[in-house]
C-alpha cells in the first residue's frame, strides 16, 4: 500500500490544494495531508484546530484521505504516518527551486523522496497569503476556494468589516 504525506499550512485550504489532494488520491492508496503552524508566514489566520476541520470537510468526499496536525519535522512525521513520499504541489519555478532544496535536505535527512504534482493553470496563481488578503479586504474568493472554506473566510473578516 503506497502512503504519501502532503505537508503544509493550509491558512486557509483553497482549490489549488484541493487539484493536489485529488490528484495523489487517485495515484496512491492512501494521501495523508498534515497541517502545520509555520511559524516563517507569520500569525496564522485559522487556528490548528480550525483549519483540521476545514480540510477534513474539504477532503470528506475522498475515502483515501485523512487528516492530521503537526509540529515537528516533516520527515519524522513521514516516518510516524509510515509514508512512503512526501507530495508537493507546484505552481511556479519559484516553487520548484524553494521546494527541490527542501526536498533534497529530507531525502539527506531521512531517505524520503518527494514527488512533486504540478497545479493546473487556472489554480496556478493561487496562495493562501493572497487569499487572506483579497478576503480580508471583502473581495469574493469564492471562486478559489471550497464552499466551506469561503464561509469560514466570510465568519472571520465579516466581522472586521462590519
Amino acid at each position: 500500500m503506497a502512503v504519501v504525506l502532503y505537508p503544509g499550512s493550509f491558512d486557509p485550504v483553497h482549490n489549488g490544494h484541493l487539484e493536489i489532494v485529488e490528484t495523489a488520491a487517485r495515484l496512491f492508496d492512501q494521501v495523508i495531508v498534515a497541517a502545520m503552524r509555520n511559524p516563517q508566514k507569520g500569525e496564522p489566520l485559522f487556528t490548528l484546530e480550525e483549519r483540521e476541520q476545514m480540510i477534513t470537510e474539504v477532503f470528506a468526499h475522498l475515502d483515501n484521505v485523512k487528516v492530521t496536525m503537526f509540529s515537528s519535522l516533516v520527515v519524522d512525521l513521514a516516518r510516524d504516518v509510515g509514508a512512503d513520499f512526501i507530495v508537493k504541489g507546484l505552481r511556479a519555478v519559484s516553487d520548484f527551486e524553494s521546494e527541490l532544496q527542501m526536498a533534497q535536505m529530507n531525502h539527506a535527512i531521512s531517505g524520503v523522496d518527494t514527488l512533486f504534482i504540478p497545479s493546473a493553470s487556472e489554480h496556478s496563481f493561487l496562495a493562501s497569503r493572497l487569499i487572506r488578503e483579497v478576503a480580508r479586504f471583502g473581495g469574493d474568493v469564492t471562486p478559489m476556494v471550497p464552499p466551506a472554506v469561503a464561509a469560514r473566510l466570510d465568519r472571520k473578516y465579516g466581522q472586521a468589516r462590519d
